[in-house]
């Protein structure tokens, strides 16, 4: 992605949000991320043209049409250093596709590729009533930790971190 692409990075967040399962999925609301100013979708677009967490991988089909994205976080200040991937989306017609696995295949290797620091591991988070996503992660190898946490907009309902280990 481009720095100068920053409108295409905020209306593909966009839809994410107005996505029927953005309740599960997501923890900003379509509402929040509306009133977000130009200024913050520049500097996750530039950050990205750049190389640099939080960097967003976009999956552009054939068509130029943006079909999905994920963004990595670095994280060094849990118990190893780690990647975390946030904001996975896949837009309706291009679920089943791929697109999603090859996003996967895509940030996992750039959390690989990091020298400093040297992630130990790449995780994210999925909500209980998130099935489908759940079953991808873990056909990509993703395993549960045992961890869980309370759902950011909704304390009753739980989040579960899933890991997959460097090899």
């Amino acid at each position: 992605m481009k720095a100068a692409e920053w409108q295409r990075l905020r209306e593909l967040r966009l839809a994410a949000l107005a996505d029927p399962v953005a309740r599960v999925a997501f923890n900003e609301t379509l509402e929040e991320a509306t009133g977000r100013p130009d200024e913050l979708w520049q500097r996750r677009a530039a950050c990205s043209e750049q190389g640099a967490a939080p960097l967003t991988f976009i999956g552009e089909a054939a068509d130029g049409q943006w079909g999905g994205m994920v963004v990595v976080l670095v994280e060094t200040d849990e118990e190893m250093p780690q990647t975390h991937l946030v904001g996975v989306y896949v837009r309706p017609e291009h679920r089943g596709t791929g697109l999603a696995r090859e996003l996967f295949r895509a940030a996992i290797a750039w959390s690989w590729q990091l020298t400093e620091p040297v992630a130990e591991r790449v995780r994210l988070w999925v909500h209980e009533e998130n099935g489908r996503a759940e079953a991808f992660y873990r056909a990509l190898g993703f395993v549960e930790t045992g961890r869980t946490e309370a759902d950011p907009k909704d304390p009753a309902a739980r989040e579960r971190e899933m890991v997959l280990k460097r090899e």
